[in-house]
This record gives structure tokens, C-alpha cells and sequence, in this order.
């Protein structure tokens, strides 16, 4: 375009500013939202990929079915004798059974309930698959009578007004267990609230006759399918079940992922998927505000084409304007998208949900600009067709 025609399009959109900027407004709520979903899902994105990266490619987790939470239902509940099964499956370099069940945790006046979870100190595949690591105090050892604890016990007003310290008894269905570690933030309310102990002492907790809720094993990386496949036999042969008919699932630490990931991708593309229909409204709204401009100024479009201008010219005119209004709305709202996944990442951090933090890109903030620019350039064609079309005499005569 010339520069005299950049100006002239630029003073008619600063001379219909309230209508302009109605046309950027509906444009704008559009790709906020997209930059706003978008950039958490791939702040998840960017979360999966680290527990991918982490030392848990190597295990695989043994659950039993049941009509609760994985694990929760004992109805098929697993047994030593199955964990002696997975140890001998071939590939299988180490496996350790898991207990957890649903406690009352009181201090003063205050009671909640929360999962303790135990594991073998001498085999932690349990706190290698969860990626979890002492922030303070240590480890538990075989022989403790004791527990590690969440993140937020230590931290006051997350679970109780006060924070418990190290050394500090907390008390656990009526009993008083010493804290000898808290754990880092994993970054879920839920998840900071745990407390583990030893397999030995959660049965003087819960009692002898506790059975396992997981089966977690180490196994040769290099050919995890084949292992798992293995361990469903040794299983099936152990429960004298019939293929089809297993009590129990055995999942790869990638099929897991996998799992998460495909669960991501469709709620992810269901929710940007809606924010595409606002942009198409505000496309429509661009058009239309286009139209109404043109039809303001076909005795300007007549003037300009008696005095040698061409169609091609005032097609530019018309199609920069929708695409600067696209330019505009686009930017503005990038610039909202990522004040408010700031904002809101802080805000869910502080609520406990840490692993939900908004991702960036320079993708994502280029992309976002150039699909509203788009948006804008492609409602402005057909205005732009009409008013290059209009016939300049006609055009003069017009009132």
C-alpha cells in the first residue's frame, strides 16, 4: 500500500473509534481466552514432560480393579503371593508391594482426613515413581516408628492454623507418631497432605491383615511392553484367572502418561475449540462493522476512483483496515492472555496447586497476533470486493 493510503485508512478508523474498538473488544475476548488455555495447557504439557524425564521410566505399577479409586477397593485386593509372582517374572529386577488407606489427622480442635501411604525404605520404588524428595529432616529406615510428611504441614494455614516441626508429634487416628521429614511440594493440596510411614508400621496403625494396594517394580527399561505382558501371565497363573477375565491392570509408567496426555489433548481441544467459535463471532461482527463502513463511504470510494484509483487500491484500503482492527485486537489480547495467566498462576500456586502454571512461547504469543490478524484480514475480503466494485458514478450520485 502507499503511504497516503496507510493514513487515510489509519484517520477513518481514529474517526470511528467507538465502532473500531467494539470490533476490536469482540476480537480480543477471543484470543485472551485462547492464549489463556492454551498457555496453561502447555504449562500441563510442559509438567508430564518432566515426570516423563524423571526416574520413573523403569517401573511399572500392579493395581486391582474394584468399583473405587484405583487401589481403594480391596474387593481384589493383592496379595504376598502376587508379589512374589511379579518378583520372579522375567525382566523384573525389584518389586515392593504398597499399602495406603484414609486417616483421621487431629491437632487441637481440628480434624482431617488424609491418605497415609507406606512403602519399604529398603526398596522406595513407591517415592521413585511419585518423584518425591525430603525437603527437611530425612528419609524414613527400616525399624521406624515414625512418619514423613507433606509439604504443607509445614506450612501455617495450609491444613492446620500452625505448622508441625521436626520432631514434633503428629497425631494419627489417635495415636502420636513422631515427624522425622517433610517432603518437597508436588503441587496438588491433596497430594502435600499425605504421610507416609513404613510398611511395618502401618500395620500396627491399621492392623495385620492389610493387603496391598499397588505393586510397584523396577524392570529393564529397554523392553517394558514385553515385561509388562509378562507380569499379566505370572499374574493370571498366581490368581488362576483366564485371559480377559484379570482382577488386576498392569501399567507402564508411559502408558500412564500416555494416558494423562491423551485425557489433556481433549479437554485442551474442546476448551480452545469454544474460544474458536467466539473469534468466529467476532469475525462476523468485523465483517459486518466493514460493510457498514463501506456503505458510509461509497461517495469517498467514487471521489477517490474519479481522480485514478485503481481497484486494487481501494481493496487495500478496505482490507488493511479489518486487518489492523485483527493487528489491534490480537496484541491487546496477548497482552491480557498473559497478565491474567500471571495472575493466575500465582494465585494457584498459593492456593496449593503448584503444577498448574502457565507455559510460554514465543509461538504462542506470535501465533496468537498473526490468527487475529488473519481473522481480521479475512472478514474484511468481501466488504473489500464491494466496495471495489462500486461504480464511481453511481457512487457520486450516491446520497
Amino acid at each position: 500500500m502507499k503511504k497516503e493510503s496507510v493514513k487515510y485508512s489509519l484517520n477513518n478508523l481514529r474517526h470511528r473509534k467507538i465502532r473500531s474498538s467494539f470490533t476490536i473488544i469482540s476480537i480480543l475476548i477471543g484470543i485472551t481466552t485462547i492464549f489463556i488455555f492454551v498457555s496453561f495447557g502447555l504449562g500441563l504439557y510442559n509438567y508430564v514432560n518432566e515426570l516423563s524425564s524423571s526416574g520413573s521410566a523403569d517401573k511399572i505399577l500392579v493395581q486391582s480393579k474394584g468399583t473405587s479409586a484405583s487401589g481403594l477397593d480391596t474387593t481384589f485386593a493383592l496379595k504376598d503371593s502376587d508379589l512374589k509372582a511379579v518378583e520372579k517374572t522375567s525382566g523384573v529386577y525389584e518389586a515392593t508391594g504398597t499399602y495406603f488407606s484414609t486417616a483421621e489427622i487431629k491437632k487441637n480442635d481440628k480434624r482431617i482426613y488424609t491418605l497415609v501411604i507406606s512403602y519399604d525404605p529398603k526398596k522406595p520404588l513407591l517415592m521413585e515413581l511419585s518423584n518425591l524428595d525430603i525437603n527437611q529432616g530425612r528419609e524414613l529406615v527400616s525399624g521406624d516408628r515414625s512418619a514423613a510428611v507433606g509439604y504443607n504441614y509445614m506450612i501455617p494455614d495450609k491444613i492446620f492454623p500452625s505448622e508441625y516441626s521436626l520432631g514434633e508429634k503428629i497425631e494419627i487416628n489417635g495415636q502420636k507418631v513422631k515427624i522425622v521429614g517433610f517432603y518437597s511440594p508436588v503441587g496438588t493440596p491433596q497430594d502435600d497432605a499425605q504421610i507416609y510411614v513404613t510398611n511395618d508400621y502401618f500395620k500396627e496403625l491399621f492392623g495385620s491383615n492389610v493387603t496391598y494396594n499397588w505393586i510397584v517394580a523396577r524392570v529393564d527399561p529397554s523392553n517394558v511392553d514385553q515385561i509388562v505382558k509378562n507380569v499379566e501371565n505370572s499374574l493370571r497363573k498366581e490368581r488362576g484367572l483366564e485371559k480377559g477375565k484379570e482382577d488386576f491392570f498392569v501399567q507402564s509408567f508411559d502408558e500412564m502418561i500416555a494416558t494423562y496426555t491423551s485425557i489433556l489433548d481433549i479437554v485442551v481441544g474442546f476448551v480452545i475449540l469454544i474460544a474458536l467459535i467466539s473469534v468466529l463471532v467476532s469475525a462476523v461482527n468485523t465483517a459486518n462493522t466493514m460493510i457498514t463502513s463501506v456503505l458510509e463511504r461509497v461517495k469517498e470510494i467514487g471521489i477517490m476512483k474519479s481522480i485514478g484509483a485503481k481497484n486494487s487500491e481501494i481493496f487495500k484500503i478496505f482490507l488493511f483496515e479489518s486487518s489492523f482492527l485483527g493487528f489491534v485486537a490480537g496484541s491487546l489480547g496477548v497482552l491480557l492472555g498473559f497478565i491474567a495467566t500471571f495472575i493466575g498462576g500465582k494465585i494457584l500456586d498459593g492456593l496449593g496447586y503448584g503444577f498448574l502454571q502457565p507455559g510460554y512461547s514465543i509461538w504462542l504469543f506470535v501465533g496468537c497476533i498473526a490468527f487475529a490478524t488473519l481473522t481480521g484480514a479475512i472478514s474484511g475480503v468481501a466488504p473489500a470486493v464491494k466496495a471495489m466494485r462500486i461504480n464511481p458514478v453511481t457512487a457520486l450520485r450516491y446520497e
